[in-house]
């Protein structure tokens, strides 16, 4: 194995795969060690985030650091100082109390308390309203962490090698086989793992992985000595500011995450050059350093010392770019760690080195994985758009259903300008723009984002209605959509489907497709087309992960794997009179259209393969056609009386109809028996992962996917806890208001002894919870499959 980069992040991965027994890792650094951008880090460890997968990465450091000080006899810095996250609204606090309770649940203790409460002389918190404090929040010596990492990997065998520079990941036939070094000579290599922060987009490039990453200029100060310090220092985060103030040895470091950061050329004149600093830019600095003299005016009797400014690299949506490359096998990367990556460096070495020499994560990766990442993200012009509000993200307030604003357009459908004719307010979903719902005035607009009761509810409601009633037509186009084919294809699917996919022609069947563990790896409709041709669809955001999988899968069967997704428009014709209106625009027999059938038909004159199907719960059918004839299908079935419906009132209908949603109720660490999707297992036929799903039903699910109603309206999102028996008996994974119903649902995993009664906790409320044993929306089918 090849590790490019000797940072925070390339040094973990190497100890952690010494520590798995892994042999013959060559760590290669062009540089110096953590001469890129780890020299200059801030050295906050922060572990609790705004997310459990985050705050896993993160808490790895507090058991980790000191390990690794004890194992060495290195000393690293690390210090426990305690922090305080600050609120100057109360739509933040209602932020602080989710984040709160998601760190009790992971092992942490942080409270709410009031700000007078705050242990820190000397703030100014006359106008917050209230404060987080966490106790595990603490420093480290970024550039004493990583020689301790080195030495470390070194004493298990990895062979660390400075002023080395790679030019290039060399690939054959899809598959990595080494680096090139820029001397031209190459080592060969079964895999390869980037590690190179800013540094990483062309190396990724070369064997053909689009990376989003952005180097910014990135700022701290570091103040004279202040008299009477505090020691420790507790971290402060004044998050509706964007500053932070932590100590070092007497003094304080000022910094904070900028609206309209400066993108920073990593390749240009000054890219090469070792423990680089930037220019001083008080123009860019200066409300930073304006807010924190405000928060602490005691700082007003301080020079400065230092004026820091590095580069650091950032991604389109602020998460880091970990796992392997979709679609080079033997390809890893750890990058764009958006300035966490030192805090997070012990856990973000564990998770990868995990990936690399066990072929899987420890746990759900979804969050950071790189799978999820659309190439045209990578764009230059994108990723410079995208940095006027990426970086300010880490501290912004994370509203429910907040919009990016920056970087929009990225991906629109052939029918784009005819959904925006009808009204609709774009949102951005896996990377294409998609009407949220659908405006009939210019009041249903630009609506306020909102901690409670949502101001689009009203219009999602009205949609679902008229769907209910009539005809409404979804914007489906999203979808990936992959056609499968070849003399060996039945046999291919029917290993790695858990359903049945002998089916007769025009057949369309639910499944998920399945891990060794019976995780849900996929969850997928295939429709049955000819006897060796096959055609899959599965949601948006996982397009290239699917791609990945299946062509993984495929080695050794003859099957070829042709990703269609753009190729082809999906327009949902749902709703009780849709059988009536598309009889008005096509000649098919849509009377003797079976559900779950699918059917080549003309409508309007266009082909189209019609799926009837529904994720909404209502009679109606899928249309797929060709981009080039999609407007026309469309138009004709406006004018026969079809009204468009909105991606969120699409949602709070599957939710209504106890429709699972890969990604937060079902993933890779979720089996169809904890799901509740065992009517899609064929048991008479081998398959991935079955002898894992038959010990499991031999034994009994430790927990289950429950759907419940929740009294009291609370705006339910996911990560809420569950509570029965004065016990933390699970989590929520999505919720949302039922347009049909009115009810408030979300779905939870739980432990299977629990029995209740159930309340949800939401920002430091609980909500009496019923659980349902069958969806409230037309818990039979028969609207569906009239």
């Amino acid at each position: 194995m090849v590790i490019i980069g000797g940072g925070a992040n390339g040094l973990s991965l190497a100890y952690h795969l010494a520590r798995r027994g892994v042999c013959d890792v060559v760590l290669l650094e062009r540089n110096s060690l953590t001469s890129g951008t780890s020299w200059h880090a801030a050295g906050i460890v922060g572990p609790l985030r705004a997310t459990p997968n985050m705050t896993r990465l993160a808490m790895e450091a507090l058991t980790l650091f000191p390990t690794l000080e004890d194992e060495t006899g290195m000393a690293t810095g690390y210090r426990r100082t305690g922090g305080y996250w600050l609120a100057r609204v109360s739509e933040r606090m209602d932020e602080l109390h989710r984040i709160a309770a998601l760190g009790r649940l992971s092992g942490l203790s942080p409270a709410i308390i009031e700000p007078g409460a705050a242990d820190m002389p000397g703030l100014d918190l006359s106008t917050h309203v209230g404060v987080m404090s966490v106790p595990e929040d603490g420093n480290v010596n970024p550039v004493d962490l990583c020689m301790a990492y080195a030495r470390a990997a070194k004493s298990r065998g990895v062979d660390i090698r400075e002023g080395v520079a790679v030019e290039r990941v060399v690939t054959k036939t899809g598959r990595v086989t080494g680096v090139q070094l820029a001397d031209g000579s190459v080592i060969e290599a079964d895999q390869v793992a980037i590690c190179a922060g800013a540094w990483s987009k062309p190396l990724a490039a070369s064997a053909g992985l689009h990376l989003p990453l952005q180097a910014v200029e990135h700022m701290y100060v570091v103040t004279e000595p202040m008299p009477d310090l505090p020691d420790p220092f507790p971290v402060i985060r004044d998050l509706d500011t964007g500053i932070y103030i932590k100590g070092d040895a007497g003094k304080l470091v000022i910094g904070g995450f900028e609206p309209h950061a400066k993108c920073w050329d990593a390749f240009g004149p000054e890219g090469d050059r070792p423990f680089l600093e930037l220019a001083e830019d008080w123009d860019q600095f200066g409300p930073f350093m304006q807010a924190a003299l405000d928060l602490m005016p005691r700082l007003e009797q301080l020079g400065v010392q230092h004026f820091m400014n590095g580069p650091e690299s950032f991604t389109h949506d602020t998460r880091p770019l970990i796992g392997p490359a979709p679609e080079v096998a033997g390809l890893f990367v750890a990058a764009g760690m958006n300035s966490v990556g030192v805090m997070s460096s012990a856990g973000i070495g564990r998770l990868l080195a995990g990936w690399m020499s066990e072929g899987a994560p420890e746990w759900d990766a979804w969050e950071v994985d790189v799978a999820r990442v659309d190439p045209r993200a990578a764009d230059a012009a994108h990723m410079s758009a995208r940095m006027e509000e990426a970086v300010a993200d880490l501290f912004a307030l994370h509203w429910p259903y907040k919009q990016p604003e920056a970087g929009r357009g990225m991906r629109c459908s052939a029918l784009h300008d005819r959904w925006a004719a009808h009204g609709a307010v774009f949102g951005q979903t896996a990377g294409w723009e998609r009407g949220l719902w659908y405006a009939r005035a210019e009041s249903e607009r630009d609506l306020p984002y909102a901690v409670g009761a949502q101001p689009w509810w009203g219009m999602a409601a009205r949609e679902a209605a008229e769907m209910a009633q009539g005809v409404v037509l979804l914007d489906l186009s999203p979808f990936t959509k992959v056609e499968i084919k070849g003399p060996d294809v039945l046999g291919f699917l029917n290993m790695h489907a858990a359903a049945q996919m002998d089916v007769p022609v025009g057949k369309a069947v639910y499944t998920p497709i399945l891990n060794d563990g019976g995780g849900i790896e996929a969850d997928v409709t295939i429709t049955r087309l000819a006897l060796d041709r096959f055609w899959l669809v599965s949601g948006a955001a996982t397009r290239w992960r699917d791609m990945a999988l299946l062509r993984a899968r495929a080695v050794g069967w003859e099957v070829q794997i042709a990703d269609q997704s753009e190729t082809e428009v999906v327009i949902g014709v749902m709703g009780a009179g849709s059988r009536r209106l598309l009889a008005h625009v096509s000649d098919a027999d849509w009377q003797g259209f079976g559900f779950g059938t699918a059917r080549e038909v003309l409508v309007s004159g266009a082909p189209c393969l019609a799926t009837r199907l529904s994720f909404v719960g209502e009679l109606g059918w899928e249309l797929s056609i060709p981009s080039g004839k999609a407007g026309q299908v469309f138009d004709a079935l406006i004018v026969a009386g079809a009204k468009p419906m909105g991606h969120y009132a699409l949602d709070g209908c599957r939710i209504e109809k106890g429709f699972k949603h890969w990604g937060h109720d079902i993933g890779p660490d979720v089996t169809p028996l904890e799901a509740g999707l065992d009517f899609t297992i064929d048991w008479s036929k081998d398959f991935t992962g079955k002898t894992a799903l038959e010990t499991q039903k031999a034994h009994g699910v430790a927990q289950q996917l429950a759907l419940f109603q929740v009294e009291g309206s609370p705006l339910l999102l996911h990560d809420e806890p569950i509570w029965s028996g004065g016990c933390v008996v699970g989590l929520t994974t999505s919720g949302g208001r039922g347009p049909r119903t009115g009810l408030d649902l979300c779905f939870g995993m739980i432990e299977r002894t629990a029995e209740g009664p159930f309340e949800i906790e939401v920002a430091n409320l609980r909500f009496t919870a019923k659980r349902l044993r069958r969806p409230p929306y037309d818990p039979d089918g028969k609207r569906m499959r009239a």
